[in-house]
């Protein structure tokens, strides 16, 4: 039998042959960890669903910074909780709401921390659904209004990056004139530009209180059978204003991810969302699978199809492993 002259087992001989010709690599940089706040004090609570994931009070957000730098992650996603909800999510753009609150905590201890926050009703509305409902619908463009306003309360209270995840049409663009008619316009906008419809939410939702009382959000949210859609939805936002790109979720969405990569020159973010993450925490806590090995390769997975930074509950644990290595 004769063997071609190239043979490509050589350059995987031993670790550092393989670093050496390495293709893709992770860094803790490229990471961002959502953070879920809740009103009182001194309250760390573990969510059933996402083990290692907590839902904290507002004075416990300097602790989780510290570990997050310590562990080379130095960027955050706030989610809150309010106290109380009512029809048109009004706690989002409280001045003193939660999400507020925490942007303040966190910028006055761990100034370093980049802070994103997640743009939506759906935390805020008794109903559960990301808009302003008539009847049992959601309108599109009252809800537009609600958005700006909350995205416009998070920057003034310090956020770095806004992020608008509720899939209304339009929405970019009026958070963008808003911030800029505010003296704003530093701020960038990382939009939810390709959000499916996805039953990979179940944990997030349950860790948030946020699953809608009546229906599903798929009126709103993408059909995960699209993808051509996704490109004119990325595209929409590019028009209107977009800085960076989010694909929710990752991991099922990868063909997604590398067509938005190809096709646009904005940095493009991925989710690894709450189903996917659980996923692995089950079967590792089953002893089916390596837990470190498989965040690592999924994590790898996502960066390999084409995403700049990655939004994932592992954010600590994968920068430790970095870090480390």
């Amino acid at each position: 039998m004769v063997f071609p002259e190239y043979r490509p087992r050589r350059m995987r001989r031993n670790e550092t042959l393989r670093a050496l010709i390495r293709e893709t690599r992770l860094s803790p940089d490229q990471l961002i960890l959502p953070l879920f706040v809740m009103p009182g004090k001194g309250k760390r609570e573990e969510v059933g669903s996402m083990p290692g994931v907590y839902r904290m009070s507002v004075d416990q957000l300097g602790r989780e910074a510290q570990d997050c730098l310590a562990a080379g992650v130095k960027s955050v996603i706030l989610f809150g909780l309010p106290e109380k909800k009512d029809p048109m999510g009004s706690g989002a753009h409280a001045r003193d709401g939660i999400v507020q609150r925490a942007i303040r905590e966190l910028k006055n201890r761990a100034p370093e921390i980049t802070v994103v926050t997640d743009v939506c009703l759906c935390e805020y509305t008794d109903h559960g659904h990301c808009g302003c409902l008539i009847g049992d619908r959601v309108d599109n463009d009252t809800t537009l209004e609600l958005l700006a306003k909350t995205a416009l309360s998070h920057a003034q209270a310090g956020a770095d990056i806004v992020a608008p995840s509720d899939m209304m049409d339009g929405r970019v663009a009026e958070i963008r004139a808003t911030l800029d008619e505010h003296d704003l316009s530093m701020v960038p906008i990382m939009s939810y530009a390709v959000k499916y419809a996805s039953a990979f939410y179940g944990p997030f939702r349950d860790a948030a209180d946020c699953a809608p009382q009546f229906g599903d959000r798929r009126s709103y949210q993408m059909d995960p059978a699209n993808s051509r859609e996704a490109l004119r939805e990325a595209t929409l936002d590019v028009e209107e204003g977009a800085d960076i790109l989010m694909v929710k979720p990752a991991v099922a969405y990868l063909d997604i991810i590398a067509r938005l990569h190809d096709e646009f020159d904005l940095p493009i973010a991925a989710y690894h969302v709450s189903g996917e993450y659980a996923m692995i925490k089950a079967a590792a806590q089953k002893g089916w699978i390596d837990e470190k090995r498989v965040m690592a390769e999924t994590l790898l997975s996502i960066r390999r199809a084409g995403a700049d930074i990655i939004l994932t509950y592992f954010a600590k644990e994968m920068g430790r492993l970095l870090l480390n290595a």
